[in-house]
């Protein structure tokens, strides 16, 4: 596990004492926390749940009837 040393402005370390206080973690686990969230390369389970979860969610193409069509192109 590597350290990283960062430079906050007061008012930034002010709030980030505060939420690492609200959320029961040390500074450091914190910080290392919202660095995991921001680079997670797939979707909350919370929001996984909610796949499939609409079962009268309209299909594409019936999104998409009210779409008009487009128009021809210039030819060049």
């Amino acid at each position: 596990m590597s350290q990283v040393t960062i430079y906050l402005e007061e008012e930034v370390e002010q709030k980030m004492k505060l939420a690492a206080q609200a959320a029961n973690l040390s500074m450091s686990k914190w910080i290392a926390k919202v660095i995991q969230d921001k680079v997670a390369n797939e979707w909350p389970k919370s929001i996984e749940n909610l796949a499939g979860s609409w079962e009268d969610f309209p299909a594409i193409d019936d999104l998409r009837a009210s779409i008009g069509s487009d128009i021809d192109r210039e030819a060049i």
